[in-house]
């Protein structure tokens, strides 16, 4: 007797098939077919990208420059006091000017690195201004920090330097000449300002993105008053901006700057922006420079001196005190993993938006003047309220008052503004003590990395 059979029989304690095809046992109850209700596999599909993705910020045509003689040079000042200020600037020709100008740097080098640029090319307004950054080096090292007992917050010996800087405003800029001679003493006093606001807060002794922008903005008023021409774009960025990059860097860790503004291991980076951008670019059709080649040593090590961006990471890691982008900068770990380049350069594009000029605690403290205009409409700063913005002291979500402890405030009354009441020491203040005393020989691994 076959005591397999479908049908049941002896043995096998279930009765003939039913009707619907299901199995009987013998206590007369139906037994289910769990075939069909097994889910059927099926492949993983790949998550699809939206169909609506965020665009990426266009490269705005460079307006014109303008008519010098029409001009009524002054001191910049803040514009910014009030939201609807700040939306104003953002629906203004200014805002174009400063998008284009940024972006018309990013786009012109593009597949360069920086050995591409020999000093033999270099224009005398390009090599003026390196010197300017040779000579805020040396200022830098003739003022030795204070010993502050191994405090990591921010040395104020960084305000006798910044005092220095500021006296020798007016003999750098006697070198430059724009399209009419030598530019007007006005013009300086305007242009100035903003190198003067490029290497950090003299009250707070922070540096953020806000000062990178400033920087900027100088090299704009350079551009607006004809001393540097768009042929210049491509060393403005590889020499110059490398260049301001290392001498922030040594002032930097010689002073303890706080960070402005930082979202701690949640951002970018604590005081930098454009090099990721400009180093994204540079990278842009790169052969054999992935993403992910942030993640290896060798290859920062060889490269990081041509590519901005791996420059960046090589020095952002040399200045933490534990080992792994995924533990002290999960957001530039996070990015590693874009599948190519123009991914990354189209992201920063879109930061640079959004985190820098339409982040309204960077732009309150933003200076206009006549070369770089606010718009019309836009609320007029009573110097009588505020101070200078190198002494002006916190910031956040600019409305001026005083508390009852007769403390200036800019920022609403309710809450806090990003850097009021507590101060934040920078990690690479505390790198630089461990430094010091001889404890970053091997960089702390966390657990699993």
């Amino acid at each position: 007797m076959d005591l397999t059979t479908r049908g049941g029989g002896p043995g096998t304690g279930q009765g003939p098939p039913t009707a619907t095809g299901q199995t009987v046992s013998k206590a007369g109850q139906a037994i289910p077919n769990l075939r069909d209700r097994i889910p059927k596999l099926e492949p993983r599909r790949r998550r699809q990208e939206p169909s609506n993705p965020t665009p990426v910020p266009e490269t705005p045509a460079l307006p014109p420059r303008p008519d010098l003689s029409t001009l009524e040079f002054r001191t910049p000042v803040r514009r910014i006091l009030l939201r609807k200020d700040h939306e104003l600037f953002l629906a203004s020709p200014t805002f174009n000017l400063i998008l284009s100008f940024v972006f018309s740097l990013s786009e012109s080098v593009a597949d360069t690195p920086i050995s591409a640029i020999e000093d033999s090319g270099l224009s005398e307004p390009v090599k003026t201004i390196l010197r300017i950054l040779d000579e805020t080096e040396a200022l830098c090292k003739e003022s030795p920090p204070d010993d502050q007992g191994g405090s990591r917050f921010g040395n104020k010996t960084f305000r006798l330097f910044l005092d220095k800087v500021k006296q020798r405003g007016s003999q750098w800029h006697a070198a430059f000449s724009g399209s009419g001679g030598k530019l007007p003493e006005a013009a300086v006093t305007e242009a100035s300002a903003y190198l003067n606001q490029s290497f950090g807060n003299r009250t707070r002794i922070d540096y953020g993105s806000g000062h990178e922008l400033n920087f900027m903005m100088w090299l704009l008023c350079l551009y607006q008053l004809s001393v540097i021409e768009k042929s210049d774009f491509k060393a403005l960025v590889l020499r110059v901006f490398a260049r301001y990059l290392e001498v922030m860097r040594l002032i930097q860790m010689t002073y303890y700057l706080e960070p402005a503004g930082s979202h701690g291991v949640w951002g970018l980076d604590d005081y930098q922006f454009l090099p990721f951008l400009f180093g994204a670019s540079q990278l842009l059709h790169h052969h054999f420079i992935t993403p992910r080649a942030i993640h290896q040593e060798l290859t920062l090590e060889e490269f990081g001196h041509d590519f901005l961006y791996l420059g960046q990471v090589a020095f952002v890691n040399s200045t933490k005190t534990v080992k792994g982008l995924r533990w002290h900068s999960p957001m530039l770990d996070d990015i590693s993993s874009a599948k190519n380049w123009e991914k990354i350069e189209g992201g920063m594009r879109s930061m640079f938006v959004s985190e820098v000029l339409k982040k309204l605690p960077v732009m309150q403290h933003f200076l206009f003047g006549s070369l770089i205009p606010a718009a019309e409409g836009m609320s007029e700063q009573d110097p009588n309220a505020v101070g200078s913005e190198e002494n002006e002291e916190e910031g956040g979500e600019v409305e001026v008052y005083d508390d009852s402890d007769g403390k200036r405030h800019v920022h609403q009354p309710t809450g806090w503004g990003d850097c009021c009441g507590i101060k934040v020491p920078s990690s690479l203040a505390a790198a630089e003590e461990m430094r010091k005393r001889g404890q970053m020989e091997s960089l702390r691994r966390i657990p699993f990395d």
